[in-house]
């Protein structure tokens, strides 16, 4: 539909206690191709009519009784909280065109009326009032598109920790200040204290086993705020066993660029004897394999006659 189609079907209610008045705004108005035309002699029936049918333009005399259009501007407002009140004053005090500018009118039409500024006012007005429509539907329609989108940023985050969860042996991150704010997996269990000790940004308490050259590397980075793949480190625990673990982490920065913090995940580094060690805890004695007998070769034997 185009523009000029659409000013032409907007909704349009004519309020003046001259029933005069009414008539030539009604002839003025279908003559000039206007669709949706109400009118009253009634002020106390325009709120009541506006929330029926949500006017696009309301053409409102100033001078009436028992509700003067002041009055009525005052009932309309709380109705639009967008503020934005859709109304044309008829007034031939000159006196009251800024008074009732003020009073959230959007423009005035000067009694005794020229027709050819009364069709000019009324399109330019409507013009405006589809344009502040098209831009609130815009509005609500990026509002919507965000929510969306951020509803997806989340479950990809989600789908992130997940996965890092499942890849790893635990998943971090940290605020801006170095604080931690979300630690998953058995980090206790794995490096024998808190995650802290380790890429802490301050060191709280006594802190024993670490390399410290190698925490101060990467603890460095972080203060730098560089990215790190697969860094290796070690501890000795306290039963002189060395344990070693590689962490990766990445900085995180909001829209503005700002750094907000960083994330990343760790696990432990198995040696071949201790995968083997783990490997044999998980099996049942019903897998287990079957015990090593030695068996004999003798010189000069085929193989295929060995004794087993």
């Amino acid at each position: 539909m185009s523009d000029e189609a659409s000013i032409l079907q907007a909704r349009i209610l004519v309020v003046d206690d001259l029933d005069a008045n009414l008539q030539l705004f009604e002839r003025l108005l279908h003559g000039a191709g206007y669709t949706q035309v109400w009118s009253t002699m009634q002020p106390t029936e325009v709120c009541a009519l506006h929330q029926t049918h949500d006017f696009d333009l309301i053409l409102l005399d100033l001078q009436m009784p028992g509700m003067d259009g002041f009055e009525v501007m005052a009932a309309l407002q709380p109705l639009h909280a967008d503020g934005y009140l859709p109304v044309i004053v008829l007034t031939a005090q000159p006196a009251h065109k800024l008074r009732a500018l003020q009073a959230g009118a959007k423009d005035f039409i000067s009694k005794p009326f020229d027709l050819l500024e009364v069709k000019t006012r009324i399109h330019n007005m409507l013009e405006v009032r589809l344009l502040y429509k098209k831009l609130a539907s815009f509005n609500q329609l990026l509002e919507r598109t965000v929510a969306e989108r951020t509803a997806e940023l989340r479950e990809s985050e989600s789908r992130f920790r997940r996965l890092t969860e499942l890849a790893a042996d635990w998943y971090w991150e940290q605020n801006e200040s170095g604080d931690f704010t979300t630690v998953s997996g058995p980090v206790q269990e794995l490096l024998g204290l808190g995650l802290g000790a380790f890429l802490g940004h301050a060191n709280k308490g006594s802190v024993s086993g670490w390399n410290e050259v190698e925490r101060a590397q990467v603890q460095a980075a972080i203060a730098a705020r560089r990215p790190f793949l697969d860094f290796s480190f070690s501890r000795t625990g306290a039963d002189g066993v060395e344990h070693r673990y590689r962490v990766s982490g990445e900085p995180m920065f909001d829209q503005r660029s700002g750094f907000v913090g960083y994330r990343g995940i760790g696990c432990e580094v198995l040696t071949e004897a201790c995968k083997v060690c783990k490997q044999s805890l998980l099996l049942t004695p019903m897998q287990a394999p079957p015990a090593h007998k030695p068996s004999r070769l003798l010189v000069g034997q085929p193989v295929d006659q060995v004794e087993v």
